[in-house]
């Protein structure tokens, strides 16, 4: 309501999706940037999440909404997309965020570098570098020009590099080479 910046993260809420981080890093940020940080999703750490807020002092900085069908209008709205995992098979949550002009702050060696190009689409850190991702969260919601930049590149690398018109003849291509190797039947 008094323009402030909406942070996002949707995630199964298990321990490898670090929640701890996440909320660390949000109520560092808090203190130097008006925003409010909206959750999605469920799972065992969705419990942890709301007493850490508590323990933190930003429970009514932080909205939780549950498991959603759709979530691409909400993605929409948000200013950055935190995941702090220490694992990421691939990043679909990053690469949806991106499509919809939402730069991700990340981790390295979590599967998302695949996604997120380091300094152009976000920002990548190490795992439970908070204090890193803080400071990269901070400088992408105070510089507006930085912000645009990478919001833009988000956008189109979500659309050039992922898009189905160039990602399906690649999944093509592999099942007919197994398909047509000797022995299968």
């Amino acid at each position: 309501p008094r323009g402030e910046k909406i942070l996002m993260h949707i995630s199964n809420f298990r321990p490898v999706k670090r929640v701890p981080d996440l909320l660390r890093l949000f109520a560092a940020v808090v203190e130097r940037v008006e925003a409010r940080l909206v959750l999605i999703g469920d799972g065992p750490d969705r419990q942890l999440a709301a007493e850490l807020a508590g323990e933190l002092g930003v429970e009514e900085r932080v909205i939780f909404l549950g498991k959603l069908e759709s979530v691409a209008e909400l993605l929409a709205c948000a200013d950055l997309f935190l995941l702090p995992s220490s694992q990421e098979s691939f990043g679909l949550v990053a690469l949806e965020a991106q499509a919809s002009g939402v730069p991700v702050i990340g981790t390295r060696g979590s599967g998302l570098e695949e996604v997120v190009e380091d300094g152009v689409t976000g920002r990548l850190h190490e795992v439970g570098d908070v204090a890193a991702m803080a400071e990269s969260t901070i400088s992408l919601l105070t510089d507006p020009e930085l912000w645009a930049r990478s919001s833009a590149a988000a956008r189109e690398r979500a659309s050039s590099v992922f898009s189905v018109d160039r990602i399906v003849p690649i999944y093509e291509s592999f099942y007919r080479d197994v398909l047509s190797a000797p022995g299968h039947a």
